[in-house]
């Protein structure tokens, strides 16, 4: 969650095109992950012609994903963008209740509403009246609509194919639809500063190897919803960095709405821990 924070603060701080930051960040990733690839070769050999199919749907919205988010932030605020992003655990919990038949709780259910009141909350400073936000709004919207398809084309995946092998490959085909998306486009993909490189790194190591790899790996583990659930965090990590980096500061109202925020994450999780208790074997034998 703290990882994830940082994304729209890197991003903003770029000057690159999004589809250039997109491809980089992938790109890096894939260097970082690749040393301890070795072992996952055999595995790779026996995944299906439709697990290769699925894999390639994955990283085309994950690459939708960033593209459509990421632009998002040229024309709205960080705390509206990134409050939009948190409809996402909404969005996963029905696509999971008909894919996966999971279901949650009662008291899930209200740590849910909470802690999308309190993020909510959190921008309801934000202008966001003029064509140029209502775009971004949009663009935030449709960016989490594909990282909803992401992730629960990644929970079916992930029952066959080990987390790491997953982010490798997912990775690497959301890399070359932002290389064929560039290319398509005449965006130019070499001529930046070192600060832009820089830049490219930080996105690769903070919010990808050590926020989108951890989810993937505790989607073998845990609930897609539960996983969708932290993204809830991030409007109040982000916006609070706004405050220090770009000034834009945020009301009673909205650091209100982020306590809000975190005492919905904690119902809502210990809710969904207690359940998981419940239902092993020693649970169900007793």
């Amino acid at each position: 969650m703290v990882a994830i924070s940082f994304a729209p603060i890197l991003v903003r701080f770029s000057d690159a095109p999004v589809s250039v930051q997109g491809m980089y960040r992938m790109l890096f990733t894939i260097l970082v992950m690749l040393p301890f690839g070795a072992k996952q070769a055999g595995a790779a050999r026996r995944i299906s012609g439709k697990d290769w199919l699925l894999l390639g749907l994955a990283g085309f919205f994950l690459a939708l994903h960033f593209l459509l988010w990421m632009a998002s932030l040229t024309y709205t605020s960080i705390a509206s963008s990134t409050i939009i992003l948190s409809l996402e655990p909404v969005l996963v919990m029905i696509g999971a209740y008909f894919a996966f038949k999971e279901r949650s709780s009662r008291r899930a259910l209200l740590g849910m509403l909470l802690a999308i009141l309190g993020v909510v909350t959190v921008g309801s400073g934000d202008s966001g009246g003029s064509g140029d936000a209502l775009l971004g709004d949009l663009l935030s919207f449709l960016g989490t609509l594909a990282i909803v398809a992401n992730m629960l084309i990644a929970k079916r995946l992930m029952s066959r194919i080990p987390s790491y092998l997953y982010s490798l490959i997912a990775f690497a085909i959301t890399f070359l639809c932002f290389a064929l998306y560039n290319l398509a486009t005449g965006t130019p993909m070499f001529d930046y500063p070192a600060r832009e490189w820089l830049l490219f790194v930080l996105l690769a190591v903070v919010p990808t190897v050590l926020g989108h790899m951890i989810f993937n790996w505790l989607l073998q583990h845990v609930k897609a919803t539960t996983i969708s659930m932290t993204v809830l965090a991030e409007p109040v990590g982000a916006s609070i960095l706004g405050i220090f980096l770009f000034g834009e500061y945020l009301g009673a109202a909205q650091l209100a709405g982020g306590a809000c925020v975190i005492v919905g994450l904690i119902l809502y999780m210990r809710s969904e821990q207690n359940g998981a208790a419940q239902e092993t074997p020693e649970a169900l034998a007793g």
